[in-house]
């Protein structure tokens, strides 16, 4: 059995939500987009990200794939004739009996809650990971603020970059967070912790960590499905 809930906020930087999310629970098909900006590039994309992935995603990694590459496409066609910036984040989660497909472009996240250990799942495609990973800069240096922001992977890029693709055992207990950087950045990782692991439902847990990036500034869209494994 899964219990779900998404819910979006808007902050207080944006006077609009460019954050995308849809949630059907049978079968089991969860995304969120995030848009590039505040213009009409970052509106088209999410929305048109989102809707393409929902109508071609199945439990199979080449469908997963071929739908976003329809969604580089039509989001990169987009951009091309409004000469400006169009593009987005998308991260996507799909059942398979008790097991999950996750799809993975952009800094958007998944992360799992099994018993006490809270795990990301997905990387960031961002200079900012890269620059983690391999020690360019301080983890709190203006550098690495900057490079969150310059995206590796993302809808509308260029080169039409594939995703990350991978599956997961689902086991009864597991909870799933899927994010915007509107929560990831804002709600730090123990808090994410503490609010998964209470055992509310997720449509509680979705309100408290909405509250908690409010509470942090709101300084981005922010954007969260909690999935619960029963």
């Amino acid at each position: 059995m899964i219990r779900a809930a998404g819910g979006s906020e808007v902050g207080t930087r944006y006077r609009e939500n460019y954050d995308v999310w849809h949630l059907a629970e049978d079968p089991l098909l969860a995304v969120v987009a995030d848009g590039m900006g505040d213009g009409p590039g970052s509106a088209m994309a999410g929305r048109t990200a989102v809707d393409v992935f929902v109508a071609g995603a199945a439990p199979d990694p080449a469908r997963l794939r071929e739908a976003v590459a329809l969604a580089q496409r039509r989001v990169g066609d987009f951009g091309r004739r409004l000469g400006g910036l169009a593009g987005c984040t998308l991260t996507g989660l799909v059942a398979d009996g008790t097991t999950f497909w996750l799809t993975q472009i952009g800094d958007s996240r998944v992360y799992r809650l099994r018993g006490r250990q809270l795990e990301l799942l997905t990387t960031d495609h961002t200079m900012a990971w890269l620059g983690a990973v391999h020690g360019w800069y301080a983890f709190d240096s203006p550098e690495a603020a900057a490079a969150r922001y310059q995206l590796t992977r993302y809808i509308g890029h260029g080169d039409e970059p594939a995703p990350d693709v991978l599956n997961v055992a689902a086991l009864p207990g597991d909870v799933y967070l899927l994010c915007t950087d509107g929560i990831a950045e804002q709600v730090p990782f123990a808090a994410l912790a503490e609010i998964l692991g209470r055992g509310a439902a997720p449509a509680d847990q979705v309100r408290r960590l909405l509250a908690a990036a409010n509470a942090a500034g709101g300084k981005d869209n922010a954007t969260a499905i909690v999935i619960a494994v029963d």
